[in-house]
């Protein structure tokens, strides 16, 4: 049977959202951001001008520089487009995005500067360093704000995402689905799915949701016949190298992108090199780095921001010590043992957020807890106080953790600190978060909190362990306040 046969496109929407349609969708967002880049370099270089020249008619010598201005706004948007900064595979998910842009206005900047001084002529220092300055600003933190807008859509539904075919053996199918699928912002949605032939039924199924559409014989015709724009294969003992190979040669001027899901997950970008010997491309896998250099400038960042923190906080810290000693009887801090880096234990330092007697309630409560794993949690706990219940929502309970933080028995940013009762219940795998100290928030913080399953907090944690960075450290610092404000999972 052929493959494409098992779906018709006439009968196929994606997301409540035809091919034509996610086209159109994809076209109508990069004309909004080509818009918006437009208005901000505009901007840019009308402030770098009014910087150096003031406000006022300009004189003379101005002239050519008011004439100028819209030829800069246009080589810098060429710039952008020459540096792949419109290209739908990078836009509205990791970090190359605002890499490149970066990257396209310094090198106009310089390629500027350089035909001022080969041309000899003058260009003022003080409009092109503070235009560049401006619109470099200005331009990732408008790209944020269109991701965040994009992210917004994609997540219901409504927004442009990829629709992606996945090829593979059965699990491995259904792993990449799953992944995928926990992050629906990233814009890769998933339409069908390409198994062995040996796996075909005679008649149409199902993975999970996912329709099985064909088999490996007629990948290019399914993806064509459910309106995919993007072929996903991962592992499959029958996808050989010459014929991951001949693949790629059958959707050449198809327009179907091919990418290629390794077995090897959990890894961030900067620990991957890839190496090409005898012309195979080998992955190598740098090893995660738990001392050294970085370690020793991530532990002196923690310590002065710990550090300046407290001193800016401190008013605040009052304020909250007065309030939880006003609403209920009990001391103004909670200390409980926590186990960090090595298996150390450590008393970690809270404001009091419930009654006196809480552990000791803790028995009667066991049968109510709503999540899975080693955690007890509950989202109308009764020993949770008033003023509690209010700090918890704003996560200012945490804040004395600044002082574990300014001791070096924690960090800003990593795992989130185990009781010992849960470390002695870790199997080989998860014993991995003590090999970096647990931090006031992390990856777990940011995704969710007390809404995530055991599991995923645990997968996140490992993976901060792994790929720690002082710039990942930043990000989720940054992404901090985002997850407060939005106090989702918390309580």
């Amino acid at each position: 049977m052929n493959s494409a046969t098992l779906l018709t496109p006439s009968r196929l929407t994606v997301g409540g959202v035809s091919p034509p349609r996610a086209r159109a969708v994809v076209r109508s967002y990069l004309r909004a951001l080509v818009v918006l880049d437009t208005a901000v370099l505009s901007l840019a270089v009308l402030v770098g001008y009014l910087a150096h020249f003031g406000i006022g008619p300009p004189g003379g010598a101005a002239l050519p520089y008011v004439v100028v201005a819209p030829g800069l706004v246009l080589a810098w948007l060429v710039s952008l487009k020459a540096f792949r900064c419109y290209d739908d595979r990078v836009i509205g998910y990791g970090a190359d995005e605002y890499r490149r842009v970066s990257v396209a206005s310094l090198r106009l900047a310089g390629g500027v500067v350089i035909a001022g001084w080969v041309l000899d002529v003058g260009v003022p220092r003080g409009l092109l360093t503070t235009s560049f300055i401006v619109g470099v600003i200005g331009l990732e933190v408008a790209r944020f704000a269109a991701r965040k807008r994009l992210h917004r859509f994609r997540s219901r539904g409504r927004g442009w995402s990829r629709k992606v075919l996945v090829v593979g053996d059965t699990a491995h199918v259904l792993e990449l689905v799953d992944t995928l699928r926990r992050e629906p912002y990233a814009g890769y949605q998933v339409v069908g799915a390409c198994i062995p032939d040996a796996l075909l039924a005679p008649v149409p199924q199902q993975l999970g949701d996912v329709p099985v559409v064909g088999s490996f014989r007629g990948i290019p015709a399914a993806a064509t016949a459910i309106g995919a724009d993007t072929v996903a294969v991962t592992a499959s003992g029958e996808l050989t190298a010459t014929r991951l190979r001949r693949l790629g040669w059958q959707l050449e001027n198809t327009g179907l992108d091919l990418v290629v899901a390794p077995a090897l997950t959990d890894v961030a970008g900067p620990r991957i090199h890839t190496r090409p010997v005898a012309g195979l491309p080998l992955i190598h896998v740098e090893a995660p780095e738990f001392r050294g250099i970085r370690k020793l400038v991530k532990g002196l960042v923690d310590r002065a921001s710990a550090l300046l923190a407290l001193t800016l906080l401190l008013p605040l810290l009052v304020v909250i010590a007065l309030t939880v000693l006003a609403d209920s009887r009990g001391p103004v801090l909670f200390r409980q043992t926590r186990v960090g880096r090595g298996g150390q234990e450590f008393g970690v330092w809270k404001f009091r957020t419930m009654v006196v007697n809480a552990d000791a309630l803790l028995a009667e409560l066991a049968a109510r807890n709503e999540t899975d794993g080693l955690l007890f949690k509950l989202r109308d706990d009764p020993r949770v106080t008033r003023v509690g219940r209010l700090l918890r929502k704003w996560s200012l309970d945490e804040l004395p953790q600044l002082v574990n933080v300014l001791l070096g028995q924690m960090s800003l940013v990593g795992p989130r600190p185990p009781l010992p009762s849960e470390v002695a219940r870790y199997d080989g795998d998860v014993a991995r978060r003590l090999l970096v100290k647990p931090g006031m928030t992390g990856l777990w913080q940011i995704s969710g909190r007390s809404d995530l399953s055991w599991e995923d907090g645990v997968r996140l944690d490992l993976y901060y362990v792994e790929n720690w960075s002082l710039a990942a450290d930043l990000t989720i610092l940054w992404k901090t306040f985002g997850a407060v404000l939005n106090r989702r999972g918390a309580y």
